[in-house]
């Protein structure tokens, strides 16, 4: 199973993007429609809501009598922040709950869906780091009010409130790993979502359900200033997915060093107690993202003792963001090198230009990894020099 965080502010065209993905064969778990039945009468989050902000925030008369008054209940709740958290914090639990209840019906249902699940308010709740690829629409805050007074019936007033009280467009960004600008028409924001679909969100499935990684030639690239940022996320997706059996989780390699090109691959190390609760961590990674590559269990020795040179290795399944998490022991000498390398090169400009010309050189032999070694031999001694010299600890 893939499941897919999909978000946008009101009126970014979100609801567009996961029909998009429905009639291509997703399952949409929308949160919108979820947030409407657990408030429907007769409800306990709809007891809660009148509890709450008062029975004003129902419909008095006519047909619609008892059932909750959307303009009512936002004019309340979005009138200062206490009272919206207040909101978030009767409804988002509900409604958790029942998303829950419908992903394991669409796992009974399919043996492996893609699940896209849309969540209006995804980074507000901090729900980004849940899912192995987040999708953002995205559209200028005046073209969004336009379209809120034009087709959804809003004030001017109300829907400047409803996009103020949602999260930052610099926020968004922070946690997407698709951005789909909705600044044209509707047609184009789909063509963007079904070759989103077929480009990356089927093979990133289908290498999930095989359990397979990317696999990237050993090509070296300008330095992305968008690394550091990936890496963010990753790390935060890492961090949710290893919970409190993880000591640390550090992004290491090539990609960790400003302005040092590299393979576009993101490395992260995470630090465990043991290589048994590295093992304990293989289906939590996968569901993540990151299927275990059983052949690669130790990295070359520079030291004495390769026993201590051990490790588990992940790779993504993600066509679109290749990534390598090596898994190590906390205190073992493969796993302080890694810090101390990233440290090593960032501080030595002279290092990163030597380590480059070996890179390129190893790109063109038939063994990428191998090639480079005896570089890594020399500068492993070379790095520990440093270290002890200028006292430096992980």
């Amino acid at each position: 199973m893939l499941r897919i965080g999909l978000t946008g502010g009101i009126g970014a065209g979100k609801s567009t993007v996961s029909s998009t993905f429905s009639d291509l064969g997703g399952i949409v778990v929308d949160g919108d429609v979820i947030a409407r039945e657990v408030v429907e009468p007769g409800t306990e989050g709809l007891a809660k809501l009148v509890d709450a902000f008062g029975h004003d925030i129902l419909h008095a008369e006519g047909p619609q009598a008892g059932e909750l008054n959307r303009p009512a209940l936002a004019a309340v709740a979005f009138s200062d922040e206490e009272k919206r958290q207040t909101l978030n914090g009767i409804v988002h639990p509900l409604v958790a709950r029942r998303r829950s209840e419908l992903i394991e019906c669409a796992q009974l249902d399919q043996e492996s869906p893609v699940i896209i699940e849309d969540i209006p308010l995804l980074v507000e709740s901090q729900m980004a780091p849940m899912f192995p690829l987040v999708i953002v629409v995205n559209a200028d805050v005046e073209l969004r009010v336009r379209r809120l007074i034009e087709y959804r019936g809003f004030t001017e007033q109300d829907a400047r409130a409803r996009i103020a009280a949602q999260a930052t467009e610099e926020q968004r960004r922070a946690v997407a790993d698709v951005w789909l600008d909705n600044s044209g028409t509707a047609g184009a924001l789909v063509e963007q979502a079904r070759g989103l679909w077929h480009d990356r969100i089927v093979p990133f499935a289908h290498n999930l359900r095989l359990r397979r990684p990317v696999h990237l030639e050993p090509v070296v690239v300008p330095a992305d200033p968008g690394w550091p940022d990936q890496a963010r996320r990753i790390v935060a997706r890492l961090q949710t997915a290893c919970g409190h059996r993880a000591v640390r989780i550090d992004h290491i390699g090539s990609t960790a060093v400003p302005g040092l090109d590299s393979k576009d691959v993101i490395d992260v190390q995470v630090t465990v107690a043991s290589l048994e609760v590295a093992d304990e961590l293989a289906d939590a990674l996968l569901a993540a993202g990151y299927p275990r590559v059983d052949h690669n269990s130790a990295d070359v020795a520079h030291s004495e003792d390769p026993a201590q040179w051990r490790k588990r290795f992940h790779a993504s399944a993600d066509p679109g963001r290749p990534t390598h998490v090596h898994i190590r022991v906390d205190g073992w000498p493969n796993q302080r090198f890694a810090l101390l390398w990233v440290d090593w090169l960032k501080a030595n400009p002279g290092v990163q230009e030597d380590y480059l010309a070996a890179k390129r050189a190893a790109s063109r032999a038939p063994d990428y990894v191998a090639a480079k070694e005896p570089w890594f031999l020399d500068a492993y001694h070379r790095a520990w020099e440093w270290a002890d010299a200028t006292g430096w600890k992980p």
